[in-house]
């Protein structure tokens, strides 16, 4: 372990000092099973040399400078359960030989700056509990294969350019408590599958181009605690079922033209009961209208 550590005293971690390129010799050490050097100043690739390291259980190289693509050959690491690259410079496509690695239970490349589409392998990680891949310049579609990811727990996906609909798949993550796919460019419903997350906590689905009304489904999502949803183009009334949530957040403004609350004592109780609703003034329906 090689890595930075946490200050209590500053509020933030203190990088450990490393600096320039990770060696490639260390792809020799046969018996090696746990390699952090995160919180460095590392800079250049990441060594395909790594990928030879076939006893590697954990892999943290995240918050460094490293430079260059994810070397495919990573995929060949038949034991690796935790694979962190975040916050690094890397550019380049998701490799979709990541997808044979069977051991893996925590993937995270969020904060880099990758491009392409998410590879539909990734959806046969079924060991697979959290996919991170938030802030990157990841485009194309969301793999309706993610939804074969039995095992997650945490799918984030926010901040990217993805494109096309919220695949109604998703649904199947019985185990999902976090679905995070904020500021990318989704279109289409809300799919009422979603409807079908009971473990589910946290849904952000804002600053897309979601359309059409909110699906009551939603209100069957009994452990939500945070609904966001604000800054897309949501119309229609929100459903009575939402009553039945006990929210901790609840974002919704910003949907233009017609999202509005039912005008009901019991609308305006539940609204005026979430600590955090970021709709001071919510638009009540008024028959066609609004108030």
């Amino acid at each position: 372990d090689l890595s930075g550590h946490w200050d209590s005293g500053i509020g933030g971690y203190v990088r450990a000092g490393l600096s320039g390129p990770i060696p490639p010799q260390l792809g020799n050490l046969a018996n090696l099973t746990y390699l952090n050097l995160s919180v460095n100043q590392l800079t250049g690739p990441i060594p395909p040399e790594f990928g030879d390291l076939a006893r590697l259980e954990v892999l943290q190289l995240q918050e460094n400078r490293l430079t260059g693509s994810i070397p495919p050959k990573l995929g060949d690491l038949a034991n690796l359960r935790w694979l962190h690259l975040r916050d690094n410079r890397l550019r380049g496509p998701i490799p979709p030989e990541l997808g044979e690695l069977a051991s893996l239970r925590v993937l995270g490349l969020a904060e880099n700056n990758l491009s392409g589409p998410i590879p539909p392998e990734l959806g046969d990680l079924a060991a697979l509990t959290a996919l991170s891949l938030w802030g990157n310049a990841l485009t194309g579609p969301i793999p309706p294969e993610l939804g074969d990811s039995r095992s997650l727990e945490v799918l984030s996906l926010g901040f990217n350019d993805l494109t096309g609909p919220i695949p109604p798949e998703l649904g199947k993550l019985v185990s999902l408590w976090s679905l995070n796919l904020r500021a990318n460019a989704l279109s289409g419903p809300i799919p009422p599958e979603l409807g079908n997350l009971a473990s589910l906590k946290y849904l952000d689905l804002a600053r897309n181009d979601l359309t059409g009304p909110i699906p009551p489904e939603l209100g069957d999502l009994a452990n939500l605690e945070t609904l966001i949803l604000f800054s897309n183009r949501l119309t229609g009334r929100l459903p009575d079922s939402l009553l039945k949530l006990s929210l901790d957040l609840f974002a919704w403004s910003g949907n233009t033209p017609t999202l509005c609350a039912p005008p009901t004592p019991a609308f305006r109780a539940w609204l005026d009961g979430i600590e955090n609703n970021n709709s001071p003034l919510p638009q009540f329906c008024a028959g066609g209208g609004q108030e």
